[in-house]
């Protein structure tokens, strides 16, 4: 019984204005549409120097993106923490984690600050290196001459895009990464939601501020930096918004009251037939009121093609565990993600399975109800 990937919301943002770029060490890497696009940005930018000079400032822009998230994947590794995806944005990528041992892992203690100091840290030492090569081959380039960055001096710009890459993740803004520190040492004390909440609205005061500021300057890189900053900050929210859903429902909300049971004495050809007349994948096997195992629809198909009919008891599993109805939605996701192969939760009450929850089901109420709540928070605030 292979184990489904949970919802994710953060896995749900990116696919909506995110592309694909394949597969790498086992983690889904994803790029924001803009992007792409910002190419014609430095096109623009470019226009009296010519394209060439254009591309050549977006390729070092892409290389110190990836100058950071190669170290913040290197320490993500060296503390253990599992990746599912990686959204890349001009000022970085954000992270989704596959399970939430890793999610808290990264969100305090020592690996939250081996996290956060990795990108900046790597992009400084690189522009460090880059300007004592660069002074050292050819100790005419003025690298502190202005502008810092601009297409018509690219040796001038490889060094300066990486440090205003790193000085960026400085700043007390979320998702940035000192806006990381700041959101987990106030949920120490308010809570995960509204830190999450508080730290994203900074985020995004922050880059109303630089793209304000930045056309008066006619600097492009403060607008474009607090464009981005914004993209960031709105998607964290709504991340942080469904986890809020997640950590506040209970399962009597979410889980299935009208379910099909099976006993261990059925036969498999039996149960088969229950199967075809049940949307279910997964059932729970009770003898009586109480509680035996659990089989899957897949695990019945398969043992009667190989070897014939039987049993539920022979191939039902007898690892499994069980939720009340008051408990949150978040505890149970995390009994899902824990257990190997666990795809269905029974939900018991005195003993009585009184409903059940399923990574199948989750897909769909999680959704629903971030969507209901997300409307009732409109309401409320109109």
């Amino acid at each position: 019984m292979p184990l489904r990937r949970l919802p994710n919301p953060y896995n749900r943002d990116m696919r909506g204005w995110s592309i694909p770029l394949g597969r790498w060490m086992g983690v889904e890497l994803r790029i924001h549409v803009f992007f792409p696009l910002l190419l014609f940005v430095f096109f623009a930018i470019s226009a009296s120097d010519g394209w060439p000079r254009g591309l050549g400032l977006f390729i070092l822009l892409v290389a110190a993106v990836i100058t950071r998230e190669i170290a913040r994947l290197l320490v993500a590794a060296w503390l253990g923490l599992r990746l599912r995806a990686i959204l890349m944005l001009p000022i970085g990528g954000l992270f989704a984690y596959a399970n939430p041992e890793s999610q808290e892992a990264a969100s305090q203690g020592p690996g939250q600050f081996a996290l956060v100091l990795a990108g900046p840290v790597a992009n400084g030492v690189t522009a460090l290196a880059l300007a004592a090569t660069i002074l050292g081959a050819a100790s005419g380039i003025r690298i502190y001459e202005h502008p810092l960055i601009s297409p018509v001096h690219l040796l001038r710009s490889m060094v300066w895009m990486q440090a205003f890459l790193g000085l960026l993740h400085l700043l007390p803004a979320y998702p940035l990464d000192c806006g990381r520190l700041i959101r987990s040492s106030f949920a120490r004390k308010h809570g995960y939601a509204p830190a999450g909440r508080a730290a994203a609205g900074l985020g995004q005061a922050l880059a109303l501020i630089f793209m304000l500021g930045g056309m008066p300057l006619h600097n492009p890189w403060l607008v474009l930096a607090g464009f981005f900053i914004m993209i960031g900050a709105q998607i964290e929210d709504q991340g942080v918004f469904f986890q809020s859903v997640v950590d506040t429902v209970r399962m009597r909300e979410v889980m299935l009251t009208d379910f099909a049971t099976l006993s261990p004495s059925d036969t498999l050809a039996d149960a088969l037939i229950r199967c075809v007349h049940s949307l279910q994948e997964d059932f729970p096997v009770v003898r009586g009121p109480q509680l035996v195992g659990i089989v899957s629809r897949q695990r019945i198909v398969d043992a009667l093609r190989t070897e014939g009919n039987g049993y539920i008891q022979s191939v039902m599993s007898r690892a499994f565990q069980v939720a009340r109805p008051e408990d949150t939605l978040g505890a149970t996701i995390r009994r899902l993600t824990a257990g190997r192969g666990l795809a269905l939760i029974p939900v018991t009450e005195s003993g009585k399975v009184v409903g059940i929850v399923s990574v199948q089901n989750l897909m769909s109420s999680m959704s629903l109800l971030a969507e209901q709540r997300r409307i009732e928070r409109q309401e409320a605030s109109e």
